[in-house]
């Protein structure tokens, strides 16, 4: 087992920014009824209330999933080293210049149209909590420590995971 710290408010938004701006990509999760719906995509932004931003297709289920029921969940993850969950609410804005501010080339391949695509809307994820964990050394660390662990049949204490309240 690691360390446990939880972390509440601009303690909360620097781990969020420091893990999910490293990873950029989430599983971002919205309810269809019940059910959670899965999709990868990619932080625009993440603003100094720890409130996360992207860009999406006006027409996309995920936003149809949003209008319903604004609960989402975020999961990042970079395998061996960080680890993030957000719970929070979303919702949707059509303003003009977010998706300015927001524009990346790489959406294009989304929304062809590019940052004047009257379909282009902007999602805004203001968490509530969470949880991390990641390891205290990085990666190569981590990596050497799990294969001495392996070998030694002792178990891997480099980690250190908190829940996350804002």
């Amino acid at each position: 087992m690691g360390d446990h710290k939880d972390l509440t408010n601009e303690f909360a938004v620097e781990k969020i920014k420091d893990l999910a701006e490293n990873i950029k990509t989430c599983m971002f999760c919205t309810y269809n009824e019940h059910r959670l719906q899965s999709r990868p995509m990619a932080v625009q932004k993440i603003d100094d209330l720890g409130q996360l931003w992207f860009l999406s297709d006006r027409n996309s289920s995920h936003n149809a999933e949003i209008s319903l029921n604004p609960q989402v969940e975020l999961f990042f993850s970079e395998p061996h080293d960080k680890f993030l969950t957000i719970h929070g609410n979303a919702s949707i804005s059509y303003d003009r210049e977010t998706i300015k501010e927001l524009w990346n080339p790489i959406v294009k391949v989304w929304m062809p149209e590019g940052e004047d695509d009257p379909n282009l809307s902007v999602i805004k994820v203001v968490p509530e909590d969470g949880y991390y964990w990641n390891n205290k050394n990085g990666k190569m660390v981590a990596i050497a420590k799990m294969a001495t662990a392996f070998v030694t049949g002792k178990t891997m204490d480099d980690g250190i995971e908190g829940n996350l309240k804002l």
